[in-house]
């Protein structure tokens, strides 16, 4: 049963955030009043995830961030943003962070966020030797628009990477958040066209809907994965009309962080070292190169 450490020096926001986890089944939930509490608890018994305020007394969330980055690499660390905490938020997704959720989104997204980080984070060795010996790999799928495919598609890219020593525990949850919001926005936002504002939460039932119906169920996704001991190049393209790429929100900019439009677009641009759209919007190119730490600001 994973343990989620919720983390918040304000007692109403941190029972709703841990009562959303606690509404999942097979998920424990303990607390933590500010960061340098948390430390103490996560030396005691180390957690399977953390969830964090960014503004707190004693240890604040971008020096608990860091802290867990030097002291326990691969436990990763979903950040709770709020009004005026953009610009700290930004910083603590370069020292490690592996996602991030606006408070006043976080009944429609904590919980999710949590399970697909969850996911990635758990460590599969089968394929490890054999993989270390590859010099390259560098292999393609034509995906259907199916959600439930993406998990293991990113775990099999994270082994490959992984076992050639191209990333560190925290680079390999950070790769795995990036690809799965580049590969949803290809999937939902691009060949099934729902927009944030038609669809702000992914329901399966209407997705599964959408991608039985004509022109949606004639569309793929393209997925490339080029990766050896020095870099990886992933690119997606999706079938659908793209966007305006002047829209794109940034990560240097504190407004990418006030709300919930963008995330994945700013994560992607956080996590990886290039990022670069074709001029219709339907097909991007990220690019990750080996790296001794977290993912550094550009």
């Amino acid at each position: 049963m994973p343990t989620i450490l919720v983390v918040d020096d304000t007692a109403v926001d941190r029972r709703l955030a841990g009562g959303l986890l606690e509404n999942a089944p097979n998920i424990e939930v303990c607390y933590a009043e500010n960061g340098k509490q948390a430390l103490l608890q996560i030396g005691t018994e180390l957690p399977d995830l953390v969830v964090t305020d960014l503004q707190m007394p004693e240890l604040d969330g971008l020096q608990l961030v860091t802290a867990i980055g030097e002291k326990y690499p691969g436990l990763p660390v979903v950040l709770m943003t709020a009004h005026g905490s953009e610009v700290v938020a930004a910083q603590a997704l370069a020292n490690g962070a592996a996602s991030f959720v606006p408070k006043s989104e976080l009944a429609e997204n904590l919980l999710q966020t949590v399970m697909h980080i969850l996911v990635m984070s758990e460590s599969d060795s089968r394929y490890k030797k054999l993989v270390s010996c590859a010099t390259k790999t560098d292999f393609e799928f034509e995906l259907d628009n199916d959600p439930s495919i993406i998990d293991p598609l990113i775990d099999m890219v994270q082994q490959v990477a992984i076992s050639q020593g191209l990333l560190t525990q925290n680079n390999r949850v950070q790769l795995g958040v990036a690809l799965e919001h580049a590969l949803l926005n290809a999937m939902i936002r691009g060949n099934l066209e729902l927009s944030r504002e038609e669809m702000p939460v992914i329901s399966r039932s209407t997705v599964e809907s959408r991608r039985n119906e004509p022109p949606y169920n004639q569309r793929h996704v393209y997925f490339r994965s080029l990766v050896t001991p020095q870099s990886a190049e992933f690119t997606i393209r999706d079938e659908g009309p793209g966007f305006d790429t002047r829209t794109l929100p940034q990560v240097t900019d504190p407004d990418s962080f006030r709300d919930g439009s963008g995330r994945g677009l700013v994560l992607i641009q956080a996590f990886m070292d290039e990022v670069e759209f074709n001029s219709t919007g339907n097909e991007v190119k990220v690019t990750k190169y080996r790296s001794e730490g977290p993912a550094k600001p550009r």
